[in-house]
């Protein structure tokens, strides 16, 4: 005949010795969730509501300011912005210009100056210091740097190509010369960090591969297109993953270097500075509100995208 045992009982008759409740067991089983919940609530706080706020807003016709009456409009706002080939979708093909092209250079630069920085060598230490040097300033403070530098009249710039023989280049004054210098310095402040970015997936790696290439007889080329490539591939999707959506939402050194409205004739105005005009300069809420929801659309998507690229990588 089976016994049944009871769980003595702790003095002052407490829950029984090695009773562990319902709630204590869930407990233990998601402590990782319940310990990071408190931050996550607050992180979703702070994205939560500014984004509903916007929605809100680009649905209305709120201009003047945020506190005045406006009315629900719906869709309206979204259909005057994307069907506006002024400035809307102009400024969309100058932010995807500036992505893609920054992007590309800084990738091809960042890889090059990683591998240099793979394997030891005398003085690496400083070298790696002078390379990050660019990331310690703020892009507000490399935009007026570089101003003054790319300056028609008095800045270096000019004044180097004139000892080549050069003459005066417009540089930032010019319209068309200014989108493709702007990149420039972008791509001077930010390719430090894909450099790091690679450098640390780099050193990551195996050496046996690459042993095992070497002495298969494979050349320098043939081992990094077919044995570090295809390795790193994941970490470069990562690199281009964060300096991608950074570089979708630049804004600082556009306005440092042009002003407002991204120029006299708008040559580098992208949808981060077409939205700031909008709210500081003209107080149209709804649709710069409409123009940052729009924005936020395209971010998410380019997201998606990587990270399905990424994933695929992986596989």
């Amino acid at each position: 005949m089976a016994t049944v045992t009871t769980p003595t009982r702790a003095p002052g008759g407490v829950a029984p010795v090695g009773y562990v409740s319902a709630w204590s067991r869930w407990a233990n089983e998601h402590r990782k969730w319940l310990f990071a919940a408190p931050a996550m609530a607050f992180v979703a706080a702070l994205i939560v509501f500014p984004l509903a706020w916007t929605g809100y807003l680009s649905l209305t016709d709120a201009e003047g300011s945020v506190r005045a009456e406006s009315e629900f409009v719906g869709f309206q706002n979204y259909v005057e912005v994307l069907s506006d080939t002024d400035r809307f979708w102009p400024a969309v093909a100058r932010t995807v210009a500036f992505t893609g092209v920054a992007l590309l250079f800084e990738v091809v630069l960042g890889m090059a100056i990683a591998l240099l920085l793979w394997r030891p060598f005398k003085g690496e230490k400083w070298v790696r210091v002078a390379i990050l040097m660019p990331l310690v300033a703020t892009p507000v403070a490399v935009g007026m740097m570089w101003r003054l530098i790319f300056d028609p009249n008095i800045g270096l710039a000019n004044q180097v190509l004139g000892w080549v023989g050069i003459g005066p280049q417009p540089w930032l004054a010019g319209q068309h010369s200014a989108l493709p210098t702007t990149i420039f310095i972008d791509v001077w402040q930010w390719t430090p960090m894909v450099v790091l970015i690679l450098l640390a997936g780099l050193t990551s790696l195996s050496d046996e591969p690459q042993e095992a290439a070497l002495i298969d007889g494979a050349s320098a080329w043939q081992r990094f297109r077919h044995v570090t490539l295809p390795l790193l591939m994941p970490t470069v999707i990562v690199a281009v993953l964060l300096r991608g959506i950074d570089a979708l939402k630049t804004f600082d050194i556009l306005y440092a270097t042009k002003g407002r409205g991204g120029g006299s004739f708008h040559e580098v105005e992208t949808l981060n500075v077409y939205a700031y005009g909008l709210s500081f300069d003209y107080n149209e809420y709804g649709l710069s509100s409409t123009v940052l929801i729009l924005f936020f659309l395209i971010i998410i998507g380019s997201m998606w995208a990587l990270t399905a690229r990424k994933k695929g990588a992986q596989r």
